[in-house]
């Protein structure tokens, strides 16, 4: 199999979370660069970044799925019981806990 990057996570609960998503796609995932989190703030911030990896053929529907991913985190929405404005990425209002798919 050949690996090929397809993104560089802000963090390793972000890239787990990716990892389980392109997973459950049917994607294999390998991370990278996960056991020097650790070192946050000893080593060069481009160093400790976590990486995910997929098999070249892979790639493509990988890269599209993550792309998805950012268009919903860069989204708004606002709660439909308390009018709270919140991120895209977060499935229930951080303000009053009601889900997202009842705003």
């Amino acid at each position: 199999m050949s690996w090929v990057q397809v993104y560089s996570a802000s963090n390793s609960l972000e890239a787990h979370s990716l990892k389980g998503m392109l997973e459950a796609m049917g994607m294999d995932v390998m991370l990278k660069g996960d056991s020097l989190s650790s070192a946050t703030g000893e080593l060069p911030a481009d160093v400790v970044a976590v990486t995910l990896w997929v098999d070249v053929l892979r790639s493509e529907k990988a890269r599209e799925a993550l792309h998805q991913y950012e268009l919903q985190a860069e989204s708004l929405w606002f709660c439909s019981s308390c009018q709270e404005e919140n991120s895209g990425s977060f499935e229930i209002c951080w303000q009053c806990s009601t889900p997202r798919n009842e705003s």
